[in-house]
């Protein structure tokens, strides 16, 4: 590459004034009131040559605290876990790297298969019948999730479990604002949705009630329960849920879910610093042709031969809006096929493995803590998070921590205020006895 960006000449800038038909810089802005234009210099540094530029920017990088050099028992949503090397060398091919919308099935056959296998494999993990080919994350495609649910019922209510990721609470209440639908939040007791509470607040006007599964906690949502709950009052049962835990847990949709949608991040997707991930978005059999975005089927051409073709999209989102429960026209398909690479690598047998083990290990985990005097704020089943209740505000010990190379756990304290010094921590596979021994004797330290 000749250059890493294309430099603007004297001569560029002539001939982009006169195809617009103005003389000047001046002239171009001349509608900007004089009053009102900057007239100073940018507070910013003098230019640099791109070796001196490169070299600056990777200093700045290297401050960083990032999962190559540090130890992280931070969660909260997103993940540190194992990514086969397969992933990144299928998403270099600059047939999947490039690809865009795949309207032209004839020659995208390539990009539509792996979307095929995407739903295909969301459905397998979920216990749905249907899947759509990805949202743009976990946080939108639970907002999907509500507003679909109220088209549905055509109910303006939601119910949301106060144990739902408190970002993914902030989308659903602002996708609902715009339509006019009222999110009320269902209290916790001990860590999971208070069904007592539940069968108080659910009426004929609740258009669906929304949990997650395993919930932002760490604890195991009775998922059986709360569905004769719900459905008894003909709401839908939206689940939120980490797609790796249902390797070992019993899927939602064999405890009757009528949506599950969630984040593909621990199949494949880095952590990035939050993001770009991959939403995913799965239903039943009803609700298929209410599914927001698109999905893939899989056909014969006139010679009998296999092939995919792009079928069932929500075409009012384009041209019955006042119909349309989503306006959502695109998906993130490049992370889709990232996680189907990576689930496809590991096998039924490996995510099922992959699951037990943050279980073991985070049961290990919480059990070494508790040996050193910890107290665990909410016993009972868990996937591979729990919280942890210190003498210290999590802030400071989470600053010693990373002196030390550990990324510490979230702190609870910033979303619930009666969780202040709360710890949520978690422990995938990638940890090792060695890393989870330190970490708890350096939590150890500062428990005084």
């Amino acid at each position: 590459m000749k250059h890493r960006y294309l430099p603007m000449t004297e001569t560029d800038k002539k001939e982009m004034l006169e195809t617009i038909g103005v003389n000047s810089i001046d002239e171009l802005f001349s509608d900007i009131p004089e009053r009102v234009r900057f007239k100073g210099e940018y507070n910013i540094k003098p230019k640099k040559t791109e070796t001196a530029l490169m070299k600056e920017l990777t200093l700045l990088a290297q401050k960083n605290a990032d999962l190559r050099s540090h130890t992280s028992f931070l969660g909260a949503g997103v993940y540190d876990h194992y990514m086969p090397v397969i992933v990144d060398h299928v998403l270099s091919r600059s047939e999947f790297y490039t690809a865009y919308t795949p309207y032209q099935p004839e020659i995208s056959q390539g990009e539509l298969q792996a979307i095929f296998e995407f739903q295909s494999m969301i459905c397998e993990l979920t216990g749905m019948d249907v899947a759509n080919s990805s949202m743009y994350d976990g946080g939108t495609a639970l907002a999907e999730a509500a507003m679909l649910s109220a088209g549905q019922t055509r109910r303006k209510k939601v119910l949301i479990s106060n144990a739902v990721h408190p970002e993914a609470k902030e989308v659903v209440k602002t996708y609902a604002k715009g339509q006019y639908i009222e999110v009320i939040e269902i209290p916790h007791k001990d860590g999971i949705t208070d069904t007592a509470v539940l069968k108080d607040m659910i009426n004929d006007e609740i258009a669906a009630v929304i949990v997650q599964y395993p919930n932002f906690f760490g604890r195991i949502e009775p998922l059986k329960e709360l569905e004769e709950i719900i459905h008894a009052q003909k709401s839908l049962f939206v689940v939120s849920s980490n797609p790796l835990s249902l390797g070992a847990l019993t899927p939602p949709g064999k405890l009757g879910a009528d949506i599950v949608a969630g984040d593909a991040q621990p199949f494949g997707i880095p952590t990035a610093f939050g993001g770009p991930h991959c939403g995913y978005f799965a239903v039943t059999n009803k609700l298929m042709r209410k599914v927001p975005g698109r999905l893939v089927g899989q056909t014969v051409d006139e010679e009998g031969r296999r092939g995919f073709v792009l079928t069932l999209q929500a075409r009012e989102q384009h041209i019955r809006r006042d119909k349309a429960t989503s306006n959502i026209c695109s998906n993130q398909a490049l992370n889709a096929l990232a996680a189907s690479v990576a689930m496809t690598a590991l096998g039924k047998k490996g995510v099922k493995e992959m699951a037990i083990s943050n279980i073991q290990k985070a049961h290990y985990a919480k059990e070494a803590l508790k040996a050193r005097g910890f107290e665990i704020a909410f016993e009972g089943p868990s996937f591979n998070e729990f919280v942890v209740k210190l003498h210290a505000p999590v802030k400071e010990v989470n600053k010693k921590l990373l002196e030390k190379g550990i990324i510490g756990g979230y702190d609870l304290g910033r979303d619930y205020s009666d969780l202040k010094n709360h710890m949520l921590i978690a422990v995938t596979e990638l940890r090792t006895k060695e890393e989870i021994d330190a970490f708890v004797n350096e939590m150890g330290d500062y428990h005084a």
